[in-house]
């Protein structure tokens, strides 16, 4: 397997992107959304996750992040991945959902090529991962990250979209903590 969008390294800092399936938008509903949000906070204080930015967009999550206190980031993603997404399965055929019937459909097609026994597949296979290595990178990702819903015209301004970092740079009320960094 290609290492070349992988974390690989340990203690280092890196621009990821997760995706679903199909670019399924699985994140509209604000239950879905609280799973990644308890999801990151679980990782925060159990795995060693150290947050500096991040955004959760309707099919896909943002992160500028690196693992800490010897965990390796790597396993932290998948780890994340696994969790969250039984829990998503679980909330869409629990609770009230429209798009019930088609999402697990697709869901459940998504894995019919794999060789291990897996009922429902929500995550693409592995991650974006981008070494960060300058701080001119770091301002260009977070950036980009703060911008992604603008761009895609869910709000105005950065700071005004709840599932974002860029509500704690802004000084907001915020979801998730992360580690300001003083570039900005």
């Amino acid at each position: 397997m290609s290492t070349k969008y992988k974390a690989t390294t340990t203690e280092e800092a890196y621009f990821i992107t997760i995706t679903t399936v199909g670019w399924i938008d699985v994140f509209t509903r604000l239950n879905q959304k609280y799973i990644i949000t308890n999801a990151l906070r679980y990782c925060q204080e159990n795995k060693g996750l150290e947050i500096y930015a991040y955004v959760i967009m309707s099919s896909h999550i943002h992160l500028l992040c690196k693992a800490t206190n010897s965990f390796i980031l790597s396993d932290v993603i998948r780890d994340f991945k696994k969790f969250t997404s039984k829990k998503i399965i679980n909330t869409i055929i629990e609770e009230p959902e429209s798009r019930r019937e088609w999402m697990l459909a697709y869901f459940r097609k998504s894995c019919e090529h794999l060789k291990r026994d897996q009922h429902y597949k929500v995550w693409q296979d592995g991650y974006h991962a981008e070494h960060i290595y300058s701080n001119s990178f770091i301002k260009q990702k977070v950036s980009y990250i703060h911008d992604n819903p603008v761009k895609d015209k869910c709000v105005s301004l950065p700071e005004d979209y709840y599932f974002s970092s860029a509500r704690n740079y802004a000084g907001l009320e915020h979801e998730i903590e992360v580690i300001l960094l003083d570039l900005f």
